[in-house]
């Protein structure tokens, strides 16, 4: 297993229950909709993170990262490239213990900082491609 396949088991299955997911609304032709259905279905609590702080799955939403009032394991980041190094430093402050960068959203230097703090990380992949491949 090479070490990218094992920090994506390590963080779905070991890191914890508890997933912010920035970007993630009430729009449910949005792709971060879905994948939090998947992640729910999964066994996570999943804790919508965009500006409207609107309820979804159930679940109270959050305008930032920083206004969650308990912590949060891992942070599933569903913005642009150029927003999403911003959120990792945001997931480094607020104690998370990992990223995850969606399909599409790549930041090298952010990268580099959320591991040097730490954190484990994935980049440009998808939780709800790589759930069923843990077999």
């Amino acid at each position: 297993m090479d070490n990218e396949t094992e920090m994506i088991r390590r963080i779905l299955q070991e890191t914890g229950d508890t997933w912010a997911v920035v970007g993630l609304s009430t729009n449910r032709s949005r792709a971060a909709y879905g994948v939090a259905e998947v992640l729910q279905r999964f066994g996570k609590r999943v804790v919508p993170v965009h500006p409207k702080a609107e309820p979804v799955h159930g679940e109270q939403g959050y305008a930032s990262l920083a206004e969650i009032p308990f912590p949060v394991d891992v942070v599933d980041v569903f913005v642009n490239s150029e927003l999403a190094g911003g959120v990792a430093d945001e997931a480094v402050a607020v104690g998370a213990k990992a990223v995850w960068f969606q399909l599409g959203v790549v930041d090298e230097e952010a990268y580099e900082r959320t591991r040097a703090a730490g954190l484990e990380m994935v980049m440009d992949r998808c939780p709800a491609i790589e759930i069923p491949r843990l077999g």
